[in-house]
């Protein structure tokens, strides 16, 4: 089932420099590391990384997706949402989209991934861009009813490629952090 209820208020997606206030280092660092999430966290699972998908399938695109992607308010778009795992733990809750007329010229089959990972695609292909990272503390009821918690940071960017846009946002879920703590515990 997709996760399209909207919140009363939106959340207001910042770059680095508009942050009010910084969260901790580790976070910072994950927030805004520039490279691909799945390479990190298939590093840091000792390559027991893999993709869950929960939903995929059509849908008219939030007002903030639509806006990110340059898109008019309620165009359909396609919706993949993932868990994003080390060792069978959702850590990441991904949702990618994509324009439905931006997804037919741009000759990407976000319906074909199965269980493979879009970011790794999307790092592959040089021919992709990538837009600024922008974070948000992400609404719960955005997420899947088990992780929905209040304050979770998130992150988003836009991959572009000729016509073709594509918006991935990943929310990392206090599994993640977890983990990561019981790893420097360890070390």
């Amino acid at each position: 089932m997709p996760h399209i209820t909207s919140p009363l208020i939106p959340p207001v997606w910042l770059e680095q420099g508009q942050l009010p206030a910084l969260p901790d280092t580790q976070t910072l660092d994950w927030l805004f590391d520039e490279g691909s999430l799945t390479r990190r966290l298939t590093a840091i699972s000792d390559n027991a990384f893999s993709v869950l998908p929960l939903y995929e399938g059509w849908q008219v695109l939030r007002p903030d997706e639509c806006a990110a992607l340059d898109l008019p308010e309620g165009v359909q778009g396609w919706v993949r949402e993932v868990y994003l795992r080390g060792h069978g733990e959702p850590w990441v809750f991904a949702r990618s989209v994509a324009g439905k007329s931006s997804l037919q010229e741009g000759g990407l089959n976000m319906d074909e991934l199965g269980n493979r990972s879009l970011g790794e695609l999307l790092f592959s292909d040089q021919a992709f861009e990538r837009g600024a990272l922008q974070v948000c503390h992400y609404p719960r009821n955005w997420l899947p009813q088990v992780d929905q918690v209040d304050h979770l940071w998130a992150r988003r960017s836009r991959f572009v490629r000729g016509k073709l846009s594509v918006l991935v946002a990943e929310v990392f879920l206090p599994k993640l952090w977890a983990a990561l703590g019981a790893r420097s515990e360890n070390n």
